[in-house]
């Protein structure tokens, strides 16, 4: 399970694939964010022929809603990567929109975890379109989960699909078939624990006093 996590690194030592395209006055505007949370606007590179870097809200609106914004409409913001192909909620966006999320670490209970060199890294997620009747857009997304690895399972039952650098486009790009999806199948099935810590945060000193 993902439900917090941070992007601490500063806009010049972001991913370089991340600064390709992306909105303007973001280089002057951006700023790094200690504690990111569901319904929160998140960074997201994404593919519709060409891949750009946008926001999008974290927590996933069925592109069938009718009434987005009502509280009472469920907006998951992790689905699990072993069942997303045959969720109806979730499979066209698994087919056609992946996309990624970058973060410097994410929490679990009291606990940060990120990469010994405080690297950023890829979380990989899907992502949905939302259209108004008079044509309005709402893009939102969901972060991918997978079975837990050594540093994480004694923390949670779940972590969050990470995906190494190099498969940025392969992650993002549209497929023609369910053969090239079975190609992302071993990113998902979870990440190698090696150059990675977990550190007891201090809730008070990094203002998060709310994770759970």
């Amino acid at each position: 399970m993902c439900g917090r996590f941070e992007l601490k690194t500063k806009f010049e030592d972001l991913p370089k694939v991340l600064k390709q395209d992306y909105p303007t006055g973001l280089d002057t505007k951006y700023e790094t964010q200690n504690l990111i949370r569901p319904s929160n606007p998140v960074l997201v590179i994404k593919n519709e022929g060409r891949m750009k870097t946008t926001f999008m809200t974290w927590g996933f609106i069925a592109p069938w809603a009718k009434y987005p914004f009502d509280k009472g409409n469920a907006k998951p913001f992790n689905a699990r990567s072993e069942t997303v192909e045959g969720k109806k909620l979730f499979s066209g966006s698994w087919k056609h929109k992946r996309c990624l999320i970058p973060a410097s670490g994410f929490f679990e209970k009291k606990y940060r975890i990120r990469k010994e060199n405080y690297e950023t890294f890829w979380i990989g997620g899907i992502w949905s379109k939302w259209t108004s009747p008079d044509g309005a857009e709402l893009e939102s997304c969901c972060v991918l989960t997978t079975e837990p690895n050594s540093l994480v399972k004694p923390l949670h039952n779940r972590m969050p699909v990470v995906v190494p650098y190099g498969y940025e486009e392969q992650w993002t790009e549209q497929v023609k078939d369910a053969d090239e999806l079975k190609g992302l199948l071993p990113i998902m099935m979870g990440w190698s624990p090696d150059g990675w810590v977990s550190e007891e945060v201090n809730k008070k000193q990094n203002g998060q006093m709310s994770f759970f």
